[in-house]
C-alpha cells in the first residue's frame, strides 16, 4: 500500500507542476504576441520617420544655395 501511496502522491506533484509550466507557457506566450505588436509598430514607426526624412533631405536639396540669409 505504501507504494501506491507514493505513487499517487508523485502523480500528483507531476500533474502541479504539468499545470504550472502550462500557466508559465501561456503567459509566455501572451508576452511574445504583445512584443511582436510592439515590433510590428515600431517597424512601421521606423518606416514612416525614414520616409519623412528622405522627403525633407529631398526638400533641403532642391532649395536655391544663392539666397540671402532672411534676416537681409
Amino acid at each position: 500500500m505504501q507504494n501506491a501511496d507514493a505513487l499517487a502522491e508523485q502523480l500528483i506533484e507531476l500533474q502541479s507542476q504539468l499545470a504550472f509550466q502550462e500557466d508559465t507557457v501561456q503567459r509566455l506566450d501572451e508576452v511574445v504576441a504583445r512584443q511582436q505588436h510592439q515590433i510590428d509598430e515600431l517597424t512601421r514607426l521606423t518606416q514612416s520617420l525614414l520616409q519623412r526624412l528622405a522627403d525633407l533631405t529631398e526638400l533641403v536639396d532642391q532649395a536655391p544655395d544663392d539666397q540671402p540669409p532672411p534676416h537681409y
